[in-house]
């Protein structure tokens, strides 16, 4: 049977124009890692935004597989507010991608309490704060044996940062495997003293990372580029 899935290039053409702070390169991790899982499983995003994200992970979905999306659109918060799932639910009815989405309007803690059966993929974007990303990370009690679990923006912001740094050295289940810019690859399988060090050897780049930052804001461009940042936006 032929593979009706769109590739990643025509994927990325539609997520593209989306107001959001994942990069082409992270996109396509998320798009690979979707698109090798087996038919009919779940995949669950933590924060969906208006989209970006959502649209490359349902459109690498198997078949009979779904994507549950999971945001609270908080009225008072930065990136919540009603007009954010209208915004969402249209990004995902022009993409085609709608009828493989559940969107679940409530927060990670009340949707996981509630929640049964097994995840094949966690995609973890919330909010940026320790608890809640430790919150978050308990997600990955769901899911499968050798399956994965990405963090965005885990070492450009502090709160991710630190919650990986107080999960990852105690945890019996998450090893780290890598990162695409700021998107952390965890893998779920019992972790070894290597995948232990192995994150601890990537602070020094995001202490980099927080330094730009604040050279951004100081409107000192100039010296954020001798840290090699050339972008106008913070790093991810």
């Amino acid at each position: 049977m032929d593979d009706a899935r769109p590739g990643f290039d025509a994927v990325w053409a539609q997520a593209d124009p989306i107001e959001g702070w994942l990069t082409r390169q992270q996109a396509r991790v998320l798009y690979d890692a979707v698109h090798a899982l087996p038919p009919g499983g779940t995949v669950v995003e933590i924060g969906s935004h208006h989209g970006r994200s959502t649209i490359v992970l349902a459109s690498a979905l198997p078949d009979s597989s779904r994507l549950l999306a999971v945001d609270p659109f908080d009225p008072g918060w930065r990136y919540g507010g009603p007009d954010t799932r209208e915004l969402l639910l249209a990004h995902l009815a022009a993409a085609g991608v709608a009828d493989r989405v559940e969107v679940l309007a409530t927060t990670s803690r009340a949707a996981r309490t509630s929640y049964t059966g097994a995840v094949a993929l966690l995609y973890v974007d919330g909010k940026h704060d320790c608890r809640t990303v430790r919150d978050d990370l308990r997600w990955a009690s769901f899911v499968v044996d050798g399956g994965v679990v990405l963090v965005h923006d885990a070492f450009s912001s502090l709160g991710v940062t630190l919650a990986l740094l107080r999960t990852l050295p105690i945890s019996s289940r998450l090893a780290y495997a890598g990162r695409t810019g700021s998107l952390a690859r965890l893998s779920v399988r019992r972790p070894g003293v290597g995948d232990r060090l192995r994150y601890l050897r990537e602070l020094p780049w995001f202490g980099r990372n927080l330094l730009v930052k604040v050279l951004l804001r100081l409107r000192l461009r100039p010296v954020a580029r001798l840290l090699r940042h050339h972008d106008v936006h913070d790093p991810f």
